[in-house]
């Protein structure tokens, strides 16, 4: 067997149908579907085209990959904001193992935080999400996953 190569794709660039299997993907672990034909009539894709991928794509949160995740962000220098970041990562069950801050130089300061998800009530892209909304916070990029 060759060796396996993995990458994080911006889905904007990949055709549709890689997120259809995701979606369907998704139907059948929530329990939203009965079974496979009916979440493949769900979200409008062939039970074999399901199948030729389904081992192929998964988000970065899915199974057992995933557990250790580095980001960066820059976070406005402001009373409470880091506060408030770890606040959005306690509420989600993700365990903080490392936080690096530079010195604020004009205002902001680069972040660079190490966490654990293994037991996080939601998903990579969820909390990449909710950081990126979080007032005082820029530029929130995953670095390394594990």
């Amino acid at each position: 067997m060759t060796d396996r190569k993995f990458l994080i794709i911006d889905t904007a660039i990949l055709p549709e149908i890689y997120e259809k299997v995701l979606e369907t993907k998704e139907l059948l672990r929530m329990g939203k579907a009965k079974g496979i034909t009916e979440a493949t009539q769900m979200t409008g894709i062939s039970r074999s085209t399901f199948y030729k991928y389904k081992d192929f794509i998964s988000t970065p949160s899915e199974g057992s990959r995933g557990q250790k995740v580095i980001i960066t962000l820059l976070l406005e220098h402001a009373p409470g904001n880091l506060s408030q970041l770890l606040n959005i990562m306690a509420d989600y069950n993700v365990n903080i193992l490392t936080i690096n801050q530079d010195i604020p130089i004009n205002g902001i300061a680069n972040l660079s935080i190490t966490f654990d998800i293994s037991k996080a009530s939601i998903g990579i892209d969820d909390i990449l999400n909710k950081l990126r909304a979080l007032k005082g916070a820029s530029r929130v990029e995953l670095v390394a996953m594990e």
